[in-house]
């Protein structure tokens, strides 16, 4: 995730751009990987072989493996309905799950043609889920969309996984339910604060927990993806106008006029056609791509367009 001032960019005449379809693939297999890890318990069955614990009878492997559930006829929610909580949703279903979701930006009719069922407010979701899966953008309206409110409405020994956004979960609310029993495991990708240690912080001491950093996105092939993807779009921005010339411009509507670039002939600029460009010291870059995952301060002054990737 960008961090960027989007008031300021949009005021310095920035475009944002993002890659709405990266790693969707992975995302979805990521959050299914959680979702199976906390109903059958192989992170804590690994840790007891690791220390030498004794699994063999039943009366042990009972100790070790408390928690662990049948998961055909579970109910998994899913808050969020875009790419990732649909291809969630079509994993989910091969393993028996009944899928619901509340997403209230969402048009009506997608869920007859997935075979899943939509709830119409986040309290049904709640507490209608065995399981809540966050698959959501992070905004003004839903940080700390999971708290000690929330959780409260679920079901009691409800698992939760976020591979979405950190400030989606109330991470002190979290540990609490955690140590009462309140949430029976939770799985998170993502955390308030990145890096994440279990040095420090809320979750130290939190049992039940499974915890990635931030690499739900990764493979090899969504990588390079990725920056292809970015790469086009710089592409686009420096060859055409902006934000004309974008597909993922997040912020277009904002643009009173279009920023003052012409655009470039290709016959002029032959080395856009594919090739590396680079710009020369005395240039200022008008678009800045960035890696996922990093934190940046920006001079608005400085760029016209801003890309995600």
């Amino acid at each position: 995730l960008i961090f960027v001032q989007k008031h300021k960019c949009m005021s310095a005449g920035i475009a944002v751009c993002n890659i709405p379809s990266a790693a969707v693939e992975e995302t979805a297999d990521s959050t299914l990987c959680h979702i199976l890890n906390l109903y059958r318990r192989n992170t804590w069955l690994y840790q007891a072989m690791r220390e030498g614990t004794r699994v063999q009878s039943v009366e042990q492997i009972r100790e070790v493996a408390s928690g662990a559930a049948r998961i055909r006829g579970e109910t998994l929610g899913l808050i969020g309905f875009g790419r990732s909580g649909q291809a969630v949703a079509v994993r989910a279903k091969a393993f028996g799950f009944n899928v619901i979701f509340y997403d209230p930006y969402l048009q009506d009719g997608l869920e007859r043609s997935l075979g899943v069922q939509r709830v119409y407010t986040l309290q049904d979701l709640l507490y209608q889920s065995d399981c809540v899966s966050l698959h959501c953008n992070l905004n003004e309206h839903n940080h700390h969309l999971i708290n000690d409110f929330t959780i409260k409405q679920m079901r009691q020994g409800a698992f939760l996984v976020n591979t979405a956004r950190g400030g989606l979960v109330d991470e002190k609310a979290l540990a609490q339910a955690l140590k009462e029993g309140r949430i029976r495991g939770a799985a998170l990708d993502v955390h308030e604060s990145e890096p994440f240690s279990f040095s420090q912080g809320p979750l130290k001491d939190a049992p039940n927990l499974i915890c990635t950093p931030h690499t739900a996105w990764y493979s090899e092939q969504a990588s390079l993806e990725m920056r292809e993807a970015a790469a086009t779009e710089i592409r686009r921005a420096i060859t055409g106008r902006i934000p004309d010339s974008l597909r993922n411009c997040i912020n277009k509507e904002f643009f009173v006029t279009t920023a003052p670039w012409g655009v470039m002939e290709q016959q002029v600029h032959p080395e856009l056609n594919g090739g590396a460009y680079s710009f020369l010291p005395s240039q200022t870059p008008s678009f800045l791509g960035l890696r996922t995952g990093s934190y940046l301060e920006l001079d608005p002054n400085d760029f016209h367009c801003i890309q995600f990737c």
